[in-house]
């Protein structure tokens, strides 16, 4: 849960860019766009397997380089 206080002569613009700010650091959005609709677990380790491999994949260019 985010909570926000605002400052003394802090405008309303200012208040709404650090609240943003706030729910972006603490990863609501994220979690929402993840939430929105319903995937299968078939779908969310395909996903899982395939960033694994392209992580595998950079840290192999990277060893390879040096």
């Amino acid at each position: 849960m985010v909570k926000l206080l605002v400052r003394d002569k802090e405008s309303i613009q200012e208040a709404v860019r650090r609240f943003r700010k706030l729910v972006e650091r603490s990863g609501i959005k994220k979690e929402m766009r993840r939430r929105e609709h319903y995937e299968k677990p078939s779908e969310i380790n395909r996903r899982a397997r395939l960033r694994a491999e392209r992580r595998n994949k950079r840290t192999r260019l990277t060893n390879s380089i040096k």
